[in-house]
C-alpha cells in the first residue's frame, strides 16, 4: 500500500469542524448573555432544584409502596424499579415541559427556545434510558445508550450534518477501497440493530418449535440451531451489504479461512459434523439416560460441540460429541423407559427354592418404584459351594431417579422378608482339624 493513498484524517475538514465550533460557541455565548437567556437558565435551574426536592420527598414512599407489591409480576417489578432509579429525571422532564409551555403562552416563542432545546433533550435522555435497560447484556446497554443519546443531542442541536461530515473525513484509504470513521460507525449500528432482531426472532421461534410436541426433542435442538445461523448469517451480511461492503471479496477471503481452519481445527470441525448427525440420526435426545464409561447420567442439553451429560451426584459432564459418534454409548432410554434390573443372591440348601423364589418375587413388588405390570421374576442359576444361587429380575421406568438407590431398596425388602420367613443367608465357612499323632519333623506338603 503506498503510503500516500492512506489519507487518516483530512486536515481541511479539521479546520472547518474547528472554524463551526467557534462560531457556535460565540453563538452561544451572545445567547446567553441576553436578559431572557438569563431568565430561562434560571428557570431551568429552579427546575432542577424543585425535582430534587420532590424526589427526596416522594422517594421513600413510593419505594415503601412498591415493596409491599408482592403479587406482581417480575417484569412490572422491574419497571417499577427503573421510575424509582430515575425518578428525579421523570420529575423534571414532566416540569420543565410545563415551565416552557406556560412560557410559550405568556411570551415569544424565541424567549422560551432554550427551554424547548432542554425539554426535547432530557426527554430523549428519559426514552433512551429506559429503552436501554431492556438490554440484559451490561456493557452493549452502556455502549447503546451513550451512542443513542451522542446522536439525540447532535440531532436536537441540529448539528448531524456536521458530525457526518466530520467522520466521514476521518478514513483510511487501501486501493479503490475508502473505509471512513463514519462507514465503521454506521456497520457496527446496522449490524448491532439486525442482530438484535435476529436474536429476538430466534428466541421467539425456538420457543415455539420447543412447543411443538409433535417433533422429537432431537429434531427439535437441529431446527433450532439451524435457524440461529440462517438469522445470524443473515443479519451479518445483511448489514455489511447495507455499507457497501462488497461480498465477493469477502466469499473468497472467507474460503482461504475456511480451508485453513479445517486443517488447524480438525477436532473442532469433527465435533461440530458429529453434533448434527447425532441429531439427524435421533441416537440421543435430551432426557435420555445414558453410560458413556464409567459416566453413567442423562443428557441435559445438545451442543454444537458437546454433549452435557448430569450424574447423580449433581456432577456435569461435556462430553465431545465425537466420543458418542465413535465410542460404545448404552442409552438406557433409546426406544422406550423400560430398564430391567438383576440383583444376585443365595440362601442356604435347607431352604425350599419354590417358597424363596415366590418371597423374593413379592419382596421385590413391594419397592415403590418396582413396575407391576411387568413383574419381577426369580431363577435359580446354579448351587454354589456353600448356597443356591438366585437372580431377582425387575423393571423400573425412570433411571434418572438412580439405579443404585433402587437395587439398594430391592435388598433391603429381601433383607426383612427373609428375616420374617426364617430364610438364611449363608456365607462361606472353612473347617480345620489338627491332629495329634503327626509327626512335627514331617515336611508340609502344600
Amino acid at each position: 500500500m503506498d503510503p500516500q493513498e492512506t489519507l487518516p484524517l483530512d486536515p481541511e475538514a479539521l479546520i472547518g469542524l474547528w472554524e463551526f465550533l467557534l462560531a457556535e460557541g460565540e453563538l452561544l455565548w451572545r445567547q446567553a448573555m441576553r436578559p431572557w437567556t438569563t431568565y430561562q437558565i434560571g428557570i431551568i435551574l429552579a427546575v432542577f432544584l424543585f425535582a430534587w426536592g420532590l424526589r427526596a420527598l416522594i422517594r421513600p414512599r413510593y419505594s415503601d409502596w412498591l415493596r409491599s407489591r408482592e403479587n406482581w409480576p417480575k417484569w412490572r417489578l422491574r419497571i417499577g424499579l427503573i421510575v424509582q432509579r430515575r425518578m428525579r429525571m421523570i420529575l423534571f422532564v414532566a416540569m420543565i415541559w410545563a415551565a416552557y409551555l406556560v412560557m410559550k403562552e405568556l411570551t415569544w416563542s424565541y424567549r422560551s427556545l432554550l427551554l424547548r432545546v432542554v425539554a426535547n433533550l432530557s426527554t430523549a435522555w428519559l426514552f433512551i434510558a429506559f429503552a436501554t435497560r431492556l438490554i440484559a447484556n451490561p456493557a452493549l446497554g452502556v455502549v447503546v445508550r451513550y451512542g443513542a443519546w451522542t446522536w439525540a443531542t447532535l440531532s436536537i442541536l441540529g448539528w448531524t450534518d456536521e458530525a457526518e461530515n466530520t467522520l466521514e473525513s476521518i478514513a483510511i484509504t487501501m486501493g479503490e477501497t475508502r473505509l471512513s470513521m463514519w462507514l465503521i460507525i454506521k456497520a457496527v449500528v446496522i449490524m448491532a440493530v439486525l442482530l438484535a432482531m435476529a436474536r429476538l426472532m430466534a428466541g421467539a421461534s425456538a420457543a415455539s418449535i420447543r412447543r411443538n410436541t409433535a417433533i422429537s426433542p432431537s429434531m427439535q435442538v437441529l431446527a433450532v440451531k439451524v435457524l440461529q445461523v440462517i438469522l445470524f448469517g443473515s443479519a451479518f451480511f445483511i448489514a455489511l451489504k447495507s455499507v457497501g461492503v462488497d461480498l465477493t471479496g469477502l466469499a473468497v477471503l472467507s474460503g482461504a479461512i475456511g480451508v485453513g481452519l479445517g486443517f488447524g481445527l480438525q477436532k473442532v470441525v469433527s465435533n461440530l459434523v458429529s453434533g448434527i448427525i447425532i441429531l439427524l440420526d435421533k441416537s440421543i435426545k435430551p432426557g435420555d439416560v445414558i453410560s458413556l464409561g464409567e459416566t453413567f447420567g442423562w443428557i441435559e442439553s445438545l451442543g454444537a460441540r458437546y454433549v452435557s451429560v448430569v450424574t447423580r451426584d449433581g456432577r456435569e459432564y461435556l462430553i465431545p460429541n465425537e466420543d458418542l459418534i465413535t465410542g460404545q454409548v448404552v442409552n438406557w432410554s433409546h426406544s422406550n423407559d423400560f430398564v430391567r434390573l438383576d440383583i444376585h443372591f443365595g440362601t442356604s440348601y435347607q431352604d425350599d427354592p419354590h417358597e424363596v423364589r415366590r418371597i423374593a418375587i413379592a419382596a421385590a413388588q413391594s419397592v415403590n418404584r418396582v413396575l407391576s405390570h411387568k413383574p419381577p421374576v426369580c431363577h435359580i442359576i446354579g448351587f454354589g459351594d456353600s448356597s443356591v444361587d438366585y437372580v431377582l429380575r425387575f423393571w423400573i421406568t425412570d433411571p434418572t431417579g438412580g439405579l443404585t438407590n433402587i437395587r439398594g431398596n430391592v435388598y433391603l425388602a429381601l433383607w426383612d422378608a427373609f428375616r420374617a420367613n426364617d430364610i438364611s443367608i449363608p456365607f462361606p465357612q472353612r473347617e480345620v482339624r489338627v491332629l495329634k499323632d503327626a509327626d512335627p519333623a514331617a515336611p508340609v506338603m502344600d
